[in-house]
């Protein structure tokens, strides 16, 4: 009896070769690539969402697009025939695009969450369990390969800070993360919290039904007005040049700005924040202090720089449509919020565009041969995998350049390093840190005086560290890495094989 209802649970479990968590930019490129490598391997893509696109699917506040140029944010495989900043409509189209031409949609599972993952050394896979959003099932699937492209935040809410006399406010609040559908923000005095990309995104998007929209900051951000179609985009089109050319060269011209931009950032600091500063000066009213509301007192690209496409936010403070106000919060009243200066800014609505809550690896539990996983013990295999862990990869994407371009580069470097794998009939790899790594120096996943936005430095203390020589190290500049990940060597020691 014992062995026949062991069997009826077996039954129940699928089997996959490789099983993939997340159906946004990274999973979906994991899946086309996998696919054109390996057709002859199985493989699911499981999404606790309702739908593929992963942040483009969950975020609806008006104005949603991309931050990043869609010729570098796109997939170098596909063509982006569009402007470079893109809707989220655009985007998801798009994506649809890739899932529909190249048959992934019988690979993926929506509503499908997964919340542990239990490594075997005897069996050589992976047990993943999954609760189906839609049915609550409990499902088992088990893989000789983990795939993690779920992202880096909870998806569920944003990051709102905790303000004295939140409570009290008579008005709505709103994180742009949960946008009511429903929200008429016609006539409305509107605050928006923050200045990252998401407020540069919704500013101008409701400053012509608002009455008037105030982005209120603790401290200023550095902002880029680029054209939201570039022009030379715009005479290959005029010349009929093919759109895979033209993706190409824009792909490639957007790569040089972002390369230069990089480098001054490293180089010549300075130079960069004058550039800066003098490009937002000429899009501001005459007279407008500049120095106290787009001067920030981080070195440029420290934390990220929006962009403007079209300077449309800056437009909208021009008009009278929008203000700026850099202050901090003593507390809110019931009409309004009081700043530490005193001055009490009135409102109907306030949006809290404070950012998000950094998601360790899917908030999935995570075991080794019956031991739990911290992963705060554990050192990164060149940001892409671990310490400890066998067959697993994950995809994190670059801060300054678009995400896109790394999850294409860890995708050839995963598929090279199953390929590698067959051809040494190993079932299993692990990084290791070998003898000559004893004693090495840890760092934080990533280097505060490198990059050091909010949801980073909130969580950084639940993420791997990183050592300081290749290749325990993360967060290579792309012009560094499109050279170095494709050149690394698969049998340098530092991952094992069995």
């Amino acid at each position: 009896m014992t062995e026949k209802s062991r069997a009826a649970v077996d039954e129940r479990v699928e089997h996959v070769d490789v099983l993939i968590v997340g159906a946004g930019i990274s999973g979906i490129g994991a899946a086309y690539h996998l696919r054109e490598q390996f057709p002859g391997k199985s493989f699911v893509v499981f999404d606790a969402l309702g739908g593929h696109g992963g942040t483009w699917w969950t975020h609806r506040y008006p104005g949603v697009r991309s931050d990043s140029d869609l010729f570098t944010f796109g997939y170098r495989f596909k063509p982006w025939r569009g402007d470079s900043i893109a809707s989220s409509e655009e985007i998801l189209r798009y994506l649809d695009e890739v899932v529909d031409e190249n048959g992934l949609d019988a690979h993926i599972r929506h509503q499908h969450r997964v919340t542990a993952a239990s490594w075997s050394t005897d069996d050589r896979r992976w047990t993943v369990d999954v609760t189906r959003g839609d049915t609550g099932e409990q499902l088992r699937f088990t893989t000789g390969f983990l795939w993690m492209c779920q992202g880096y935040y909870r998806h569920a809410e944003g990051y709102t800070p905790e303000w004295p006399g939140l409570d009290s406010f008579q008005g709505q609040v709103v994180h742009p993360q949960t946008w009511p559908a429903d929200l008429d923000l016609t006539g409305k005095q509107v605050v928006v919290i923050g200045s990252g990309a998401t407020a540069a995104t919704l500013i101008p998007a409701i400053a012509a039904d608002a009455a008037h929209v105030t982005m209120l900051q603790r401290s200023p951000t550095f902002f880029l007005a680029r054209p939201r179609t570039h022009e030379l985009a715009t005479t290959l089109r005029a010349l009929d040049i093919p759109a895979e050319w033209t993706h190409e060269i824009l792909r490639r011209a957007h790569i040089a700005e972002l390369d230069a931009l990089t480098r001054m950032s490293f180089e010549t600091p300075e130079e960069l924040r004058a550039l800066l500063i003098e490009g937002m000066r000429a899009e501001l009213p005459e007279g407008f202090d500049v120095d106290r509301h787009f001067n920030p007192r981080y070195r440029p690209w420290q934390q990220r720089i929006a962009m403007l496409p079209d300077g449309d936010m800056f437009a909208a403070i021009r008009e009278g449509k929008a203000s700026v106000a850099t202050d901090t919060i003593a507390e809110f009243t019931g009409t309004g919020i009081r700043l530490t200066s005193g001055e009490v800014m009135e409102a109907d609505v306030v949006v809290t565009a404070t950012g998000f809550d950094l998601s360790v690896f899917g908030d999935i539990a995570f075991t080794v041969d019956e031991r739990p996983v911290d992963f705060a013990d554990t050192v990164t295999y060149r940001g892409l995998m671990f310490t400890g862990l066998p067959n697993l990869a994950y995809v994190f994407g670059y801060f300054r350049y678009s995400w896109t371009l790394r999850a294409d580069l860890i995708s050839d470097f995963v598929c090279r390093l199953l390929r590698h794998m067959e051809e040494k009939e190993a079932t299993m790899v692990v990084p290791t840190l070998r003898d000559s790594d004893a004693g090495m120096q840890l760092g934080p996943w990533v280097d505060p005086e490198n990059f050091n936005p909010g949801y980073l430095t909130r969580s950084v203390h639940l993420m791997p560290k990183q050592g300081d020589r290749e290749p325990w190290t993360h967060l290579h500049e792309y012009y560094e890495e499109r050279d170095l990940l494709p050149a690394a060597g698969l049998d340098d020691g530092t991952l094992v094989y069995r």
